[in-house]
């Protein structure tokens, strides 16, 4: 994209406000996520010491107080069943959550990107390869493989850095897709075929030619990813493989708090409502990135303003002389 399509897309991308709400919640999850050292630091708590006086045994483990001990000292409440401070440790769950699905996220892309622009740029045989290759990838149960690929790991492996991997290496066969698919049409432009006549090499044509145009469809794609791979996340904590206490996470608090749900509904709620409202942001923000980037979209947009606007009024046509021969003749 040259310096003036980047400008125009951005804005295009500014004048949305549904993109600008969308990336100023995502903003602020970002920082929190950065600063919560120094937030769980200025409520005067962390996310791992037990508050065994603030749950009521005699209830297997309640919170005692309304809403979930919802205090001064715990702005949020406490976990039920361990009494740890429930703001600390959303927001330390929202940096490993964040981290998991952004790192799998890049990992995907990258493969995906160069598997289909190979496959698309390649000849029938090294394309048929390629596609059956990822239709395999594709087709095969992810969470089967995960567990079997995470259960020979030693424990003493970082488990976000291992799930960004398994993540990663298991789920690209859509990406590929979507850039093998348009690749095969972009090629067939008269520029692509000028580049590739005038002695480009595959790559060459793929960085100057493809690249620049395959950016819509490989961003918005990559802002599903997003929120997809947080609930992969969750799946593979919630099954014992994922990110392992003391360290939090949205999808291992997710999972341990549907046994919680009638005895403290807050503790469902929160980390439910953080997962929501990053899905709905990150999806607001590809669908806004899209219509940005996308020229057919730039043109249906132009082609609607025109529409609205003020119409042209024609000139009424002169009045015709009256026929005075037939009068004459009488």
């Amino acid at each position: 994209m040259s310096d003036t399509q980047e400008s125009g897309a951005w804005r295009r991308l500014r004048a949305r406000p549904s993109a600008v709400v969308a990336a100023a919640v995502l903003a602020v999850l970002a920082l929190l996520a950065i600063g919560a050292p120094l937030l769980s630091a200025l409520e005067g708590q962390d996310p791992t010491t037990y508050h065994d006086q603030l749950i009521d045994s005699a209830r297997g483990g309640v919170p005692t107080g309304s809403l979930g001990g919802i205090s001064a000292d715990h702005w949020l409440g406490v976990e039920p069943g361990t009494g740890r401070d429930l703001f600390s440790r959303l927001l330390y769950g929202a940096q490993v959550s964040l981290l998991v699905a952004l790192g799998a996220t890049v990992v995907q892309v990258v493969i995906g990107v160069v598997v289909g622009l190979a496959a698309g740029l390649g000849n029938r045989f090294l394309d048929s390869v390629l596609s059956r290759f990822t239709d395999v990838l594709v087709a095969l149960p992810m969470l089967v493989f995960a567990v079997a690929l995470t259960a020979v790991v030693p424990e003493e492996f970082p488990r976000p850095l291992l799930l960004i991997v398994v993540i990663g290496l298991l789920n690209w066969g859509g990406m590929s897709r979507i850039v093998r698919a348009q690749t095969l049409s972009l090629k067939k432009l008269d520029h692509v075929a000028a580049a590739r006549l005038g002695g480009s090499g595959p790559w060459r044509v793929a960085r100057r030619e493809l690249l620049p145009a395959l950016a819509a469809p490989v961003i918005t794609y990559a802002a599903i990813l997003v929120p997809s791979n947080i609930v992969v996340e969750a799946s593979l904590s919630f099954l014992g493989i994922g990110v392992k206490p003391p360290t939090s996470s949205w999808g291992q608090m997710l999972s341990t708090a549907t046994t919680w749900f009638r005895a403290d509904p807050v503790y469902v709620l929160l980390p439910a409502a953080c997962l929501f409202v990053t899905v709905l942001a990150f999806t607001v923000l590809g669908d806004a990135v899209r219509g940005a980037l996308d020229p057919r979209e730039r043109s249906r947009l132009r082609v609607g303003v025109r529409g609205f606007g003020p119409r042209r009024t024609r000139k009424p046509a002169a009045a015709a002389a009256p026929d005075t021969t037939k009068g004459a003749a009488r």
